[in-house]
């Protein structure tokens, strides 16, 4: 991943007790986590409460760090663990945040793997119907089981390797791809018959 040169020289600094190398780090990572932490959650407080218990879970442990993956990696393993927890804190009677807020996260233009081959680049250009067919696809997403909804935010979203997903959630590269795979084919197929309704 690119930086890691930098991510490591930043690490080493902030074990020595330098404070600016940990803001540094969180600058470079804040988003990326907030925008896991939101695609996950659904909620903007949930989201901002899981990334500050990731950064400073990254402080306290930071000399667990051995460097045989990116720190990208440990850090998104240490974010997920904060989500998790999050999740199962306050059970099914989460309150979700309006689409306004979370459109951007799930921006179908950009997801083009989901959308059907003719008829879309036209439609893309409707804001009303970009707007509803996000709000489609962030109930298809919320529908995914937690690991499947992990592994797509993170390849389709973050737009992480397969390989880099495979890191960060502890499986094998095959398993990743399968399970991607049926997320995708989930995710189609709620929004296959969303657009066929639309288009009828």
């Amino acid at each position: 991943m690119p930086g890691a040169g930098l991510d490591s020289t930043l690490v080493e600094r902030v074990r020595t007790g330098d404070k600016s190398a940990f803001e540094v780090l969180m600058h470079r990572y804040e988003d990326k986590v907030f925008r896991l932490a939101v695609g996950m959650l659904k909620n903007r407080e949930d989201a901002l409460d899981a990334v500050q218990d990731a950064f400073l879970n990254v402080y306290r442990k930071i000399d667990t760090f051995r460097g045989e993956s990116a720190f990208s990696t440990w850090l998104y393993k240490i974010s997920l663990n904060s989500v998790y927890m999050k999740l199962r804190s306050r059970g099914r009677h989460e309150q979700t945040e309006s689409l306004d807020d979370l459109e951007e996260i799930l921006d179908p233009a950009k997801i083009r793997i989901l959308m059907p081959p003719r008829g879309w680049s036209e439609r893309a250009d409707d804001k009303l119907l970009r707007k509803e067919l996000s709000l489609k696809l962030r109930e298809a997403v919320d529908a995914l089981p937690e690991e499947y909804r992990a592994i797509f935010t993170l390849r389709e979203v973050e737009e992480l390797s397969n390989q880099e997903v495979a890191d960060i959630l502890g499986l094998g590269l095959a398993a990743t791809k399968t399970r991607l795979h049926r997320a995708r084919l989930f995710l189609r197929q709620r929004l296959s018959k969303y657009l066929q309704g639309d288009a009828a």
